[in-house]
């Protein structure tokens, strides 16, 4: 399942996401990790969340992101959720269409049964219309 927090730059989609995985991580059996543009919000995540900095892994396209993410599933039988803060940056996404890419994860989702959330920052009339039914916060 793909669910998305969406809302231009500074609206407070990273406190909502933040709140979200501190909250799953009390209710869930299997692993969660966090990827994130910087370790600056590493304080903020309950200590059995795995914060992932991207920027240190040189991921040059929406290609790369994925197979980044198909790396991490692929270690990691027990992982149950993944967010992603920043998404359009860390995934190689700005200024871009989102739908490939969501599409791409939306079939790593099912095929592994790992969850996604994913911190966009465009307002929810800029989302792709097919996208749109995944938002689950709109700021």
């Amino acid at each position: 399942m793909i669910q998305l927090i969406v809302g231009r730059k500074g609206k407070g989609k990273t406190k909502q996401l933040l709140d979200k995985v501190n909250q799953e991580i009390k209710e869930i059996s299997g692993n969660i990790v966090y990827l994130d543009k910087s370790t600056k919000h590493m304080y903020e995540l309950n200590n059995k969340v795995r914060l992932i900095d991207v920027s240190q892994f040189m991921l040059e396209s929406s290609s790369e992101f994925v197979g980044f993410v198909s790396g991490i599933i692929s270690q990691d039988h027990d992982l149950q959720q993944m967010y992603f803060d920043s998404f359009l940056k860390i995934a190689c996404l700005e200024n871009s269409d989102i739908t490939a890419a969501v599409e791409k994860l939306e079939k790593l989702s099912r095929k592994f049964e790992v969850d996604f959330v994913l911190s966009v920052s465009l307002d929810e009339s800029e989302i792709p219309e097919d996208l749109r039914k995944n938002i689950i916060v709109s700021l």
